[in-house]
């Protein structure tokens, strides 16, 4: 009589142990999708590959992104991915360059002085170190060519 409460209480025991290692699996899976690094570096590509003036957006499915000349990095709370662009190096524009106006769709004639003015911005943002930056809207990526100088301009 003794024997079957005690082996009840046992049983009880190793079911609540065993629910609270399973409710604790579940509590730490992700509820977001990994970020998807290789499908913006896909639209990079397709915008660098392109002969003439080309511009394309891109949404980001994630919380951070770290643009570099020759990879891009995206981070949110399921994880980061790291992808490299098959057609660079681009240029990542930095938020105070006069390239955010060309990006945005004003020719490059109106708003730098000559071919060398430009080539020098270009220059100043793709040697710039990538650091990890807030998203808050889509990627753009614009390919221009102005006075036989070819780039890819990308930003968020």
């Amino acid at each position: 009589m003794f024997d079957v409460p005690l082996d009840a209480w046992y049983s009880w025991v190793g079911l609540s142990l065993a629910s609270l290692a399973l409710f604790g699996v579940v509590a730490s899976v992700p509820t977001t999708a990994p970020p998807d690094a290789t499908a913006v570096a896909n639209t990079v590509d397709r915008v660098a590959a392109n002969d003439h003036a080309t511009t394309a957006e891109h949404p980001l499915g994630a919380t951070a992104i770290r643009l570099g000349p020759h990879r891009v990095g995206l981070r949110n709370d399921a994880g980061t991915a790291h992808a490299s662009y098959a057609f660079g190096p681009v240029t990542p524009v930095s938020d105070d360059s006069a390239l955010q106006q060309v990006l945005y769709g004003r020719p490059p004639s109106d708003v730098f002085d000559s071919r060398r003015s430009f080539q020098q911005a270009v220059v100043a943002d793709r040697t710039a170190e990538p650091a990890w930056q807030s998203v808050d809207r889509t990627l753009v990526v614009r390919r221009v060519s102005w006075e036989g100088l070819d780039v890819v301009l990308v930003d968020v």
